[in-house]
């Protein structure tokens, strides 16, 4: 579902509000919107969500113990391998990489799950909910992909309301790394990891489309650098 963008003013000027709310401080005012007037939003099909988080939660599997026979496996069974980008392949398979950024992709799935429906907030100043885990796949027990999609029965969130938190997490992930720069203590129980793993699952769900944005990006292609 294509709908118009909300005002990008608006929405900004919301978020500062909740930046200020946190006691964080606020980015330059050359600071530049996610979208413009006029520009359109929508979210990914519900369905590549879906297989995003499932290859996620596998990936955290894997960092905490499963084989790699056994993630194979659960892949070929749920026919997702072709969903399992080329780094998160050499992981999987080979243990090659950097465990501890698989590990923060915990918060990137949790955003994810906001997305569709599958937990009710998303606040910058709490962990992940512990009970998320419930309404994942439940790898261990061998549940496939096309098993859990019939159990969760997503509901995906209105494209503004998601694009007005992608705008939120743009300013949070500036915010935190210049509190963290100048040695303060954030203000919940996230740091600047976690909000910059929920910031990229947002801006890959959230696609934009207008005359300054480029096709939406694969997953290891986000750009977190701005």
């Amino acid at each position: 579902m294509t709908v118009p963008a909300p005002d990008p003013r608006e929405v900004r000027e919301a978020s500062l509000d909740e930046l200020s709310r946190l006691g964080l401080p606020l980015p330059p005012a050359q600071f530049p919107l996610v979208w413009e007037p006029g520009d359109e939003i929508e979210l990914r099909p519900t369905v590549e969500i879906e297989a995003r988080i499932a290859v996620l939660h596998l990936i955290l599997a894997r960092c905490f113990g499963m084989p790699p026979q056994a993630a194979m496996s659960w892949l070929l069974g749920s026919h997702l391998v072709e969903m399992v980008t080329p780094p998160e392949w050499q992981f999987v398979m080979g243990g090659k990489g950097d465990h501890r950024s698989f590990v923060l992709h915990h918060d990137a799935l949790f955003a994810l799950a906001w997305v569709l429906g599958l937990s009710k907030q998303l606040d910058p100043t709490l962990a992940v909910d512990e009970r998320l885990v419930e309404r994942l796949p439940h790898i261990a027990d061998g549940e496939t992909f096309s098993h859990w999609r019939t159990r969760i029965l997503a509901a995906p969130q209105h494209p503004a309301d998601a694009a007005a938190l992608l705008d939120l997490h743009y300013c949070l992930d500036w915010a935190y790394l210049e509190t963290e720069r100048g040695g303060q203590r954030a203000p919940g129980l996230v740091d600047a990891n976690a909000i910059g793993q929920r910031r990229w699952a947002l801006e890959w769900a959230v696609i934009l489309r207008g005359p300054y944005h480029d096709e939406p990006p694969g997953w290891e292609e986000v750009d977190l650098s701005t």
